[in-house]
């Protein structure tokens, strides 16, 4: 099953109590799940010395999860400053935050140097001459133009508005080192979701023939290797699960050849978002109307506000009408919300078991781009987060919006301004 079953004999037992405490709709994670699958990501790469995992912050931006993030040892990967605020909130500098920059404005980038900086990664050469200052190691992220993704999430490469061209690779490093930089990491991010290890092996590959010819060519190498994000997680209850163990072993060996080729090795960094808080995250809602038409609808009390993955990706959740058997007779409906768009639906033609007004639908593997996708489109508002604490109490981490949240930004000082006219645009 996509949750784990942990989790479910976790939450399950409590679940409306939590309810009634709290009130619906509400996105919960598990804090136990979260640290268990931190120490499996560790032990898989337990040979590769140097790992490190800098957590994707845009997958589950709370600085309750960040602290667990940061006490399993991780750091942050950020892209925003919010992001990078978020991260340093919870105790993270320097060398814990890995700054991915994207269409990055300069005073993003005066945000990055500050308050004990972080390591910068460019996503463009002209960015290089527009820092506010020469960073003592720099990181370029890598698009390697015509090669396959894997998947339809993030689409193909040369496409993408992403990262330097292969044509680049060299020059961007070349003028990185003529600008007096002598410390170097390397990037991609190729893949979303993605449950094979061995398109994640080819990308390990990949990097490290870019460092051998960057030391051949201009004679550098490099601190580190990062292999971005994009490990994937079983949605479905049909799906197999990614062997994170055959690819921390397959890229410890790779490394290893590398050394004894070079005399050295890359430290390897990834910076997965999904794979850490995604199964241990659910969307719990209640259904509060039925339809009959042209189909079965039932209504939630949530809306795609709340989890946009489905209506804007075709993304499957998992749905558990709690307290029903799965196994039972099943009535075939859509789940659906109260937006103004045909779209705001968590599933479409789903097989589930009877509901009735009132019933919990718990939406599974919510935990990485549920609540941190949410929007305001028709005003609707974002729920709640809560945490399941590992002594089995339920801590509220973020509340809910209101409509005092949702009218602030029209709350402010006038501020109008009219322009002098010279006599050429005054029209006689």
């Amino acid at each position: 099953m996509p949750m784990s079953l942990g989790f479910k004999d976790r939450l399950n037992p409590i679940l409306p109590a939590i309810a009634e405490h709290f009130g619906t709709p509400f996105h919960i994670y598990d804090e136990v799940g979260i640290r268990e699958t931190g120490r499996t990501l560790k032990n898989a790469f337990q040979n590769v010395r140097g790992f490190r995992e800098y957590f994707a912050v845009k997958a589950l931006p709370n600085p309750h999860i960040l602290s667990i993030i940061r006490d399993i040892g991780f750091g942050f990967d950020c892209s925003s400053v919010a992001e990078l605020v978020l991260s340093r909130q919870v105790g993270a500098r320097g060398d814990d935050i890995m700054f991915t920059s994207n269409n990055t404005s300069v005073a993003e980038f005066e945000a990055a140097f500050a308050d004990g900086g972080c390591i910068i990664n460019l996503d463009d050469i002209s960015l290089l001459h527009k820092l506010p200052q020469i960073p003592e190691r720099i990181c370029f992220r890598y698009n390697p133009g015509a090669r396959r993704t894997g998947n339809t999430i993030i689409g193909k490469p040369a496409e993408a508005k992403y990262g330097i061209s292969h044509e680049q690779f060299i020059e961007a490093y070349r003028q990185a080192k003529a600008l007096g930089i002598n410390r170097f990491g390397l990037h991609t991010m190729l893949v979303s979701n993605e449950r094979n290890h061995h398109y994640m092996i080819d990308t390990v590959k990949m990097l490290l023939e870019l460092i051998e010819a960057a030391h051949q060519e201009i004679g550098i190498t490099f601190e580190f290797i990062n292999i971005g994000g994009g490990l994937g997680i079983p949605y479905r209850p049909e799906d197999e699960r990614l062997n994170i163990h055959a690819l921390g072993e397959e890229a410890a060996s790779l490394l290893d050849g590398f050394e004894t080729k070079y005399g050295y090795k890359p430290d390897l960094h990834m910076e997965s978002g999904r794979f850490l808080t995604g199964p241990h995250g659910v969307l719990v809602t209640k259904a509060i109307n039925h339809k009959k038409t042209y189909r079965n609808y039932v209504g939630m009390d949530a809306s795609m506000s709340a989890l946009m993955r489905p209506g804007m990706y075709d993304a499957y959740h998992h749905i558990e009408v709690y307290g029903k058997d799965e196994t039972g007779a099943e009535v075939t409906v859509d789940v659906v919300g109260a937006l103004c768009e045909n779209n705001d639906k968590f599933a479409v033609q789903r097989p589930l078991p009877p509901i009735e007004d009132g019933d919990l639908l718990i939406i599974q593997d919510t935990g990485a781009h549920g609540h941190a996708m949410g929007f305001n489109y028709n005003g609707r508002l974002r729920p709640q987060e809560l945490l399941l604490l590992p002594n089995g109490a339920v801590e509220r981490i973020r509340r809910a919006e209101t409509l005092d949240d949702y009218f602030s930004t029209l709350q402010f000082p006038p501020n109008q301004f009219t322009p002098v006219q010279s006599e050429k645009s005054v029209v006689s």
